[in-house]
């Protein structure tokens, strides 16, 4: 198992480009299908309003902070469900015997509420992490984001530059979710 495979799951990381219409970012999508990046490791961002003809468009996971949502939800509903579970541990209700097993359950439920809750809420806040793109979409630029296992980013980062100089490299991400 190399560094950049995790119990059979491929780690990620998502690069960025900036490319000034659909024609330029079809052409790139089709050179990273030849060098074998799934097309549904490519995903495109433009001004509402821009036909993107059969390019991928980002999905709300993409699109949104709800991944992130997701996660400081769960890890805050965790938290609480823990204490409210040590809480009904150490003041139990008249007659009812309390067991470890309340605290995983509370947290459990806790967990899983937070999340949901979190996700909801930021599945209205637009990513975060596209904020410095927002001036070049709105200029009618397109964004492509690009999911490429962790060994190639060097190798895909140069086949797009060398070959598409109206490309701008616009950075990577360095972790990324594994879903979605």
């Amino acid at each position: 198992m190399t560094a950049a495979t995790y119990k059979g799951f491929t780690m990620r990381r998502r690069l960025y480009f900036l490319v000034p219409d659909v024609p330029a970012a079809q052409r790139i999508r089709d050179q990273l299908l030849l060098a074998r990046i799934e097309d549904a490791h490519l995903h495109v961002l433009a001004k509402e309003g821009t036909p993107l003809d059969d390019l991928h468009e980002a999905s709300i996971l993409q699109k949104t902070d709800f991944v992130h949502g997701a996660e400081i939800g769960l890890t805050i509903g965790g938290g609480i469900g823990i204490v409210a579970g040590l809480l009904v541990i150490l003041f139990p209700p008249a007659g009812i015997n309390m067991q470890l097993v309340t605290v995983l359950i509370t947290a459990l439920l806790g967990a899983v509420f937070g999340a949901w809750v979190a996700s909801m809420k930021a599945s209205s806040v637009p990513n975060s992490r596209l904020k410095n793109f927002e001036a070049a979409i709105e200029a009618g630029q397109i964004l492509i984001m690009v999911d490429v296992p962790a060994s190639r980013v060097a190798e895909i980062r140069a086949l797009i530059t060398s070959h598409y100089p109206e490309a701008r490299d616009s950075g990577t991400e360095p972790a990324i979710p594994a879903f979605p």
